[in-house]
């Protein structure tokens, strides 16, 4: 189990490491951040801060998301704490004052907590003052005696009249001319860490992660979030490679799966190691497992001879024929995702990067050819790419490459459709 922690300006990389030794820190979550993470169920992701301005913010279905992976999510301090308001009836767990602030209703707003900072590369320093730490600090220093409670009053007023963007020290200064001395201690607690309201939550939520058992682990739960893995896959590696176009690993397995001649000993061989490891599991060896499954004695039932090229079903043995028909009929009887497996293998041969281009181009010459070639659908445009493997039975040769039929095939095809027909053998 592993904690992966989403922080900047509100706690320090050193701080977080110390409370919880061996966590990944990482930068304030965004969009798809979730996504681009190895989870495991037990694992722990503590949020606490994230972006909404610069860029898109964590989506709450993001969060269910991993939730149902069996990943406990605690939030607090900053964006953590307004997700985990909004998020705990699913599941995700709040911590710290801030949380309650926003859980009882008495404070709403994103500004409460959002702060203008720096770069990574300095330790996202702050350049405003975060609203709920003022708040904090006023009514410190009110209880206290160290702020009067007028004072106070003003700047609270003055605060929250600004957009958090323009929270300086320097310009609530010039809003609150009578009240210097109480705007200079608030300003010297909050620095020295009395009265950082949003600090003293993060450090908590970091304890509680250290020191709690997991929650129990949530069914996933698709329905609810709308998130399938395939999106989950997607999103996790999709990067902008070209102003306005975008790729993810996917797409590249797509175009060596359509068009790199060596790809079904490829898929084959990653599968098959896959068939191993889940026979290893019950005891079996592979032939004992897929006799199991396919409820075979002593001979390949006819109805499975489609997945066999006749020189396939003339010259293997049945022990062969078994771990075949196991690798081809995969989508129809194993819900295990074979793509991550394959992935790594094609990475590992080295063409990678020749499959990537690929993807490039397709979109570069679709663009060429945009309102000028018409793409087909999706069944029709598999049922052309099929010209590609010649002499083979069509069932056996999507089969071979993982693809479950003609429509199948046709999405995958679609994007690489104006590449395949201007450019014939360009994508080789």
């Amino acid at each position: 189990m592993s904690h992966v922690v989403y922080a900047g300006p509100t706690i320090s990389a050193g701080e977080i490491r110390t409370a919880l030794p061996g966590a990944r820190v990482r930068p304030p979550v965004a969009r798809n951040d979730l996504f681009t993470e190895t989870w495991t169920p037990g694992d722990t992701a503590v949020i606490i801060d994230g972006y909404y301005r610069e860029r898109l913010s964590v989506g709450h279905k993001e969060i269910l998301w991993l939730l149902g992976q069996g990943v406990r999510v605690i939030g607090a301090a900053s964006m953590g704490a307004l997700r985990a308001a909004e998020l705990s009836s699913y599941g995700m767990r709040g911590v710290g004052t801030i949380f309650h602030l926003y859980a009882g209703g008495e404070i709403d707003g994103d500004d409460e907590v959002a702060v203008l900072h720096g770069p990574a590369e300095v330790g996202y320093p702050a350049g405003t003052v975060a609203m709920v730490n003022l708040r904090h600090g006023c009514r410190e220093g009110a209880r206290t005696g160290l702020v009067p409670q007028e004072a106070a009053e003003r700047i609270l007023a003055a605060a929250k009249a600004r957009p958090f963007t323009h929270r300086t020290w320097h310009e609530l200064a010039g809003d609150v001319p009578d009240d210097q001395d109480a705007l200079h201690t608030l300003r010297s607690k909050i620095a020295a860490g009395d009265w950082d309201l949003k600090h003293s939550d993060a450090v908590e939520a970091l304890n509680r992660a250290r020191d709690e058992d997991p929650a129990p682990i949530r069914p996933d739960d698709t329905a609810l979030t709308g998130i399938t893995h395939n999106e989950a896959l997607k999103w996790g590696s999709r990067r902008e490679y070209a102003p306005g176009r975008w790729m993810s690993d996917l797409d590249v397995l797509t175009a060596a799966r359509l068009f790199d001649d060596d790809y079904p000993a490829l898929h084959e061989q990653a599968l098959t190691t896959l068939l191993v490891d889940f026979a290893a599991v019950h005891g079996l060896s592979l032939e004992d497992y897929a006799r199991t499954w396919l409820g075979v004695a002593e001979r390949l039932p006819k109805e499975l001879a489609v997945w066999f090229t006749e020189e396939e079903r003339a010259a293997l043995p049945l022990k062969e024929q078994l771990r075949l028909v196991m690798v081809r009929v995969w989508p129809l009887w194993k819900s295990a995702d074979w793509r991550p497996a394959v992935m790594t293998r094609l990475r590992d041969t080295g063409r990678w990067d020749r499959w990537t281009d690929v993807v490039a181009r397709a979109d570069e010459v679709a663009e060429q050819h945009r309102g000028r070639l018409v793409v087909p659908p999706p069944e029709l445009c598999g049922r052309l790419f099929l010209r590609h493997w010649p002499g083979t039975p069509p069932q056996v040769a999507m089969a071979r490459r993982g693809f479950l039929g003609v429509e199948d095939l046709g999405h995958a095809a679609t994007r690489f459709f104006a590449l395949d027909v201007k450019t014939p053998g360009g994508a080789r």
